[in-house]
């Protein structure tokens, strides 16, 4: 009678609704545990010790009660050291972008440096629009004299 009833209840009865079960309990299980973070294990914990305690009509120590409380300041704690990464990675950023900026800053002035001092296009020394004035002879004393900030005609 046993053996027919186990039967009965665990192989011709689960076998009605097969599918419905292996989709609950194998393929849904398998997907939450899928999505299941390590955050909300750990954010699952005080939930699981409060419903233990109280099942067990036991009195729960200030102990696992702070565990609770120590648990979500670790999940605070943590987000505060990655915006803190994140702040350090931001400065990094804007030192390095600062700096090659003036390095192409530094670069763009020597080349312009360089086209300046171009020796294969030497000027030529006496230039073909220019003409000498002639006719005027040059007299010390008719000449400025410039000393410091003060000039003297």
């Amino acid at each position: 009678m046993w053996k027919a009833f186990w039967k009965k209840w665990t192989i011709d009865k689960p076998a009605l609704a097969g599918d419905w079960l292996w989709d609950v309990l194998v393929v849904q299980l398998a997907a939450f545990l899928d999505r299941l973070t390590v955050r909300q294990a750990v954010a699952f914990i005080p939930v699981l010790i409060l419903v233990l305690a109280y099942y067990h009509k036991i009195p729960i120590p200030p102990e696992l009660m702070l565990l609770g409380d120590f648990l979500a300041y670790i999940d605070i704690f943590s987000a505060l050291f990655l915006i803190g990464i994140l702040t350090r990675a931001a400065t990094v950023l804007f030192i390095i972008r600062r700096t090659a900026a003036r390095i192409a800053r530094i670069a763009s002035n020597l080349m312009t440096a360089a086209r300046r001092l171009d020796f294969r296009h030497r000027r030529e020394r006496i230039t073909r629009g220019w003409k000498r004035l002639t006719g005027r002879t040059r007299d010390d004393d008719d000449a400025p004299v410039i000393a410091g900030v003060v000039a003297w005609a």
